[in-house]
């Protein structure tokens, strides 16, 4: 059985793996659906507002999706002068933001996020 330190220890590790795996990624952070933090590598943020935030623009996202019939919700792309936030759903009841500076390149994000996105999901439910 994982412990609550142990699943922390997980998500920390694929949080910095994808930061060193994609240029551009400033900061992290998983949350619950809700909003609730629970681990950041977010230097120089508030985490736990980002979190709140991030389950806003996530739920916002799934009923838009399910307005216009296109199907699960994968995340959403915010895009700002000096950026980006992006955020994936873990899963149903979870969310990774991930945090980029505008040399973010977003096809390589979208495609290293995907492994994250499923490990991260499997430590929660191991």
């Amino acid at each position: 059985m994982i412990t609550a330190i142990t699943i922390t220890d997980a998500v920390l590790t694929e949080l910095h793996g994808l930061r060193a795996q994609v240029p551009g990624v400033t900061g992290t952070v998983v949350a619950a659906a809700d909003g609730l933090l629970f681990c950041a590598d977010a230097e120089g943020t508030r985490p736990e507002v980002i979190a709140a935030m991030a389950a806003a623009a996530l739920g916002l996202g799934r009923s838009t999706g399910q307005e216009v019939g296109l199907g699960p919700l994968d995340g959403v792309v915010i895009r700002c002068q000096q950026g980006h936030a992006v955020v994936y759903a873990v899963g149903v009841a979870r969310l990774l933001v991930v945090l980029g500076d505008e040399g973010l390149d977003l096809e390589i994000l979208h495609l290293r996020s995907r492994g994250t996105v499923r490990r991260i999901d499997a430590a929660f439910a191991a």
